[in-house]
């Protein structure tokens, strides 16, 4: 029996959970405070946690935040474990009953190095997921130490990640982990023109009038613009055949991004955003040198956007280096190897 905690920031780790689940063969059962999919694989349960962010209301009748229970991070040793806070310790409390009462092949984190030492501390098998960025800090490396395996998903050797140094045993680089790893290629839209151009700009990766802007200049220049989560009104329940049809996307730079980038083999614009750790910047970089999209910082303008789009129009697609293709099974291999 497998246990899987998923983080609540986003939907990344969610993302890459559903695209693991299918290629693995033990029951899972997932923990985290985000909603259930509405949908889960067979032999899959949903457990949700409560918060453990939420404001509390003291014995004193003050509301109090979250970060303002003691010292969160416990001299710098852990990322958040707020002193006294009831949902922080019901949250733990619910996952060691359930390590308590299961036999657990292998817990898989993905991520936070508290629920890691949790696990690892009740003598399951951790297998925790790394970042790309910075992640030399005191609690990813207690993480890292504590892991009995780490899934990278990413590329071998694409990243040069000093948090990992000296754990290279325990690391498998698996290459990009998409949700749409095999699924085929949809066509182009039967309406559109044969010389129309298509561009989309998916998740929020400029704000509102940034991307007004840039729309209205490649409008100018005779693009069709289409988005896709970029204004907060229009969430697209399937992207992927918008972006099989995109003659260029533009994206952040978070892992499932790119990685759904590179299924769709598209030509792209990838922004990177700031984010913990230097983690999307750090992806930029590695997208950058290794020649697989135009790249932009997070303050690049409208203006350098649409330059940056149309130059990704005449550039050549390299995106199987990225090694999506069957990349979520390796993953399921990875986690099932801490299985004995």
């Amino acid at each position: 029996m497998i246990g899987w905690y998923v983080h609540h920031h986003g939907w990344g780790h969610l993302t890459r959970m559903q695209a693991v689940r299918p290629h693995l063969r033990e029951q899972v059962t997932v923990f985290s405070s985000l909603p259930a999919p509405r949908i889960l694989p067979a032999d899959t349960v949903w457990v949700a946690l409560p918060s453990d962010a939420d404001p509390v209301l003291g014995e004193d009748g003050i509301r109090r935040d979250a970060s303002d229970h003691g010292d969160v991070t416990a001299g710098g040793a852990l990322h958040w474990a707020p002193v006294g806070h009831p949902g922080h310790r019901s949250r733990l409390a619910v996952m060691a009953e359930w390590i308590a009462a299961h036999p657990v092949s292998a817990f898989v984190v993905d991520v936070s190095v508290e629920v890691t030492a949790l696990a690892r501390l009740m003598g399951a098998p951790t297998v925790v997921f790394a970042q790309p960025g910075e992640r030399i800090d005191a609690p990813h490396r207690l993480g890292y130490d504590l892991a009995d395996g780490i899934v990278a998903p990413w590329p071998r050797g694409a990243f040069d990640a000093r948090g990992l140094a000296g754990r290279g045993d325990r690391v498998r680089e698996v290459g990009g982990v998409s949700r749409f790893d095999g699924r085929p290629r949809e066509d182009a839209a039967p309406s559109a023109p044969p010389s129309a151009r298509r561009v989309l700009f998916l998740g929020r990766t400029l704000d509102p009038v940034g991307l007004r802007r840039c729309t209205a200049l490649l409008e100018a220049d005779g693009w069709i613009v289409a988005t896709a989560g970029a204004r907060g009104d229009d969430r697209v329940a399937d992207v992927w055949p918008l972006l099989c049809r995109a003659d260029v996307v533009v994206s952040a730079a978070g892992q499932n991004a790119v990685a759904d980038l590179a299924a769709a083999d598209a030509r792209a614009v990838v922004i990177g955003q700031d984010r913990p750790f230097g983690e999307q910047a750090d992806t930029v970089r590695v997208l950058a040198a290794l020649g697989l999209a135009q790249t932009a910082p997070p303050d690049a303008s409208p203006e350098d956007i649409a330059r940056l789009v149309r130059r990704a129009h005449d550039s050549p697609t390299r995106w199987s280096q990225w090694g999506v293709d069957g990349a979520a099974a390796r993953a399921a291999d990875a986690i099932e190897e801490r299985i004995a």
